[in-house]
């Protein structure tokens, strides 16, 4: 049906002056007259006496005063949210979106950052872009307030359309010449609550530890204090990471959390878990959240039709063009990446070392036959604490292995979903819990993607707890161990003998 009647209406870039106009349908039988309120290249903004409704473009014709020129209407993209990747990685993504579709970017100066896209051809502008560094709670009101059309964060919210941009990733930093090696989680979140106030506390000399931190309204504070479960016990605050870390690089007794595109002159302390196993903030770590403090950076929306040129940034976003802009930037971008598993030796070795009653050495031969020769996709699946209901990141990456596998890129390879799980409870009901899980994603993407067959979805194997990806005393390392994994193995078809050619 041509006419879409909604409430939450389309966004409109510069609503035109209330005046009568006349939609009538091509097709002929229906005409609406009301007031327009706005027209965005594809959808009118009409208020009438059924009330607010959206009107396509394409069928119907506009007759009055007011009805706009059907030429591309001028958009506007107001961004608000996070300060970090808003001034590092935003103006990039923005210009090289217009320089992908042939347009020019012209920045403005001495101003917050502004932008317009012009034609090049005829010099006319198509979109008006700009950011303000905002709280969350100020950009939610902005965004609610319709003075804004999209947020940057760190935060998810159920209430908003999530577009995933990259990921970060919370790193612990000191001065250059701290002499402590490393900090486990369980210490760290001693410190950050204030519990922990001297180095020798953690392995350190005996000097006081001297706690900074962003405001606790900055974006990514706030992303910190929801993961800790209370605000960080910090005695010395800064307004951006630029000036954190500058800070803490001048003090050799300071600490402070950033995020990994953040460090300046900084230096990155290295994480363990309470077993001493490193936790490394490597892309594929990041993007397959391995690591625990793994942070999803994405633009949220109303949940409403956006216009043209805001979607089509949002799609840019997938693209490899976008991805390269974002690990320039210093991000961890999304694309999908592949590793060895021959490359994944730690893991191997905390596997062995917690061999035993529950997992066995046949397990582990199982393990290793299926890990010969394949390889490990980023794109690994968790579910929502408590629940078999995928979390916003593994639903993301369903779409993503659904377009990779539709595109033909798994020629020639078996794909394995390889479920996993924490090592409480009977080792049995784990390796059943495992296997269910992995089918669960299994099941998930195909009805993600319909159109592929069963031939061409991954074959489903759980291993329980026989590759744990950190120690299970604490709740965050039997989080990290409860996954589904993507496996790559090689697999090529026996091709049939050509004949021999008959000598001349």
């Amino acid at each position: 049906m041509w006419v879409a009647a909604a409430l939450a209406v389309c966004f409109v870039c510069h609503p035109a002056a209330s005046q009568d106009v006349t939609l009538i349908a091509r097709e002929g039988g229906i005409v609406l007259t009301g007031s327009l309120q706005g027209y965005d290249g594809e959808f009118y903004r009409i208020e009438t006496s059924y009330g607010l409704l959206t009107v396509d473009g394409e069928g119907v014709l506009c007759e009055g005063p007011a009805c706009p020129e059907l030429s591309a209407p001028k958009a506007v993209i107001r961004i608000v949210g996070a300060e970090g990747p808003g001034t590092d990685l935003l103006p990039a993504l923005l210009r090289a979106f217009a320089d992908h579709r042939g347009l020019v970017f012209e920045p403005a100066t001495g101003v917050p950052f502004q932008a317009m896209i012009r034609d090049p051809e005829s010099g006319q502008v198509l979109a008006e872009l700009s950011f303000r560094p905002l709280s969350p709670t100020a950009a939610l009101a902005a965004l609610e307030a319709e003075d804004a059309d999209l947020m940057l964060s760190f935060l998810p919210d159920d209430g908003l359309q999530s577009h995933s941009l990259a990921m970060d990733a919370l790193v612990v930093i000191v001065a250059p010449d701290n002499p402590t090696p490393e900090i486990s989680t369980v210490d760290l979140a001693q410190v950050l609550t204030g519990e922990v106030t001297n180095w020798a506390q953690i392995g350190g000399p005996d000097m006081p530890l001297v706690l900074h931190a962003l405001r606790p309204e900055t974006d990514m504070q706030a992303a910190l204090s929801e993961r800790l479960g209370t605000p960080v016990a910090a005695g010395v605050l800064h307004g951006d990471p630029a000036a954190l870390a500058r800070a803490v690089a001048q003090d050799p007794w300071a600490l402070a959390i950033t995020g990994r595109a953040e460090l300046g002159p900084a230096r990155r302390m290295p994480l363990t878990d309470s077993c001493g196993f490193p936790l490394l903030p490597t892309p594929l770590a990041v993007k397959a959240e391995d690591y625990p403090l793994a942070l999803p950076l994405a633009l949220l929306a109303p949940k409403r039709r956006l216009p043209l040129m805001t979607r089509e940034f949002l799609s840019f976003l997938r693209t490899p063009v976008a991805q390269e802009v974002i690990q320039a930037a210093g991000y961890v971008d999304r694309s999908a990446s592949r590793q060895p598993m021959t490359a994944d030796g730690l893991r191997l070795i905390n596997a062995i070392q917690g061999a035993g009653e529950d997992v066995t050495l046949a397990d582990l031969k199982r393990l290793v036959n299926l890990m010969d020769g394949a390889d490990r996709l980023s794109l690994t699946f968790r579910f929502e604490d408590g629940s078999s209901t995928l979390d916003a990141q593994s639903r993301d990456n369903l779409v993503d292995l659904a377009q990779i596998i539709a595109s033909g890129q798994f020629r020639n390879e078996r794909m394995v979903l390889a479920g996993f799980s924490d090592g409480s409870g009977a080792a049995e009901a784990n390796q059943a819990l495992s296997q269910e899980r992995a089918a669960r994603v299994a099941q998930e993407l195909a009805a993600v993607a319909p159109d592929l067959t069963p031939e061409m979805l991954p074959a489903v194997e759980g291993f329980g707890e026989a590759l744990p990806m950190a120690c299970d005393e604490t709740a965050i390392g039997r989080q990290l161990n409860r996954r589904v994994e993507l496996w790559l193995v090689p697999d090529f078809p026996n091709s049939e003998p050509q004949a021999e050619e008959d000598p001349l």
